[in-house]
């Protein structure tokens, strides 16, 4: 399995959907600005989905090889980095 990492820059819900081999399939919902680290197989595809007037509309698609993140990056990376700061005041 694979690490990758997608953010929705854009300022619109998206759905991304990760098809791999072996019936593996992830379906998730990204809020904009909104970061999603997920694990895949080797030569998946990655489908962004939005919904438009007309339904669902194919926004782009993607090799989860784009989205790789380097095993270097996920050690150097402290769980407290990924949560956001929260003020209980």
């Amino acid at each position: 399995m694979s690490s990758c990492h997608y953010r929705n820059a854009s300022g619109q819900m998206v759905i991304l959907r990760c098809i791999g081999r072996d019936t593996f399939f992830l379906e998730k919902v990204i809020f904009p600005f909104e970061d999603l680290h997920f694990s895949c197989p080797a030569q998946s595809r990655v489908e962004l989905w939005t919904h438009g007037i007309a339904g669902a509309e194919l926004l782009d698609t993607l090799e989860a090889e784009d989205l790789l993140v380097s095993a270097n990056a996920i050690k150097s990376v402290s769980r407290a980095a990924l949560l956001p700061e929260l003020n209980l005041v």
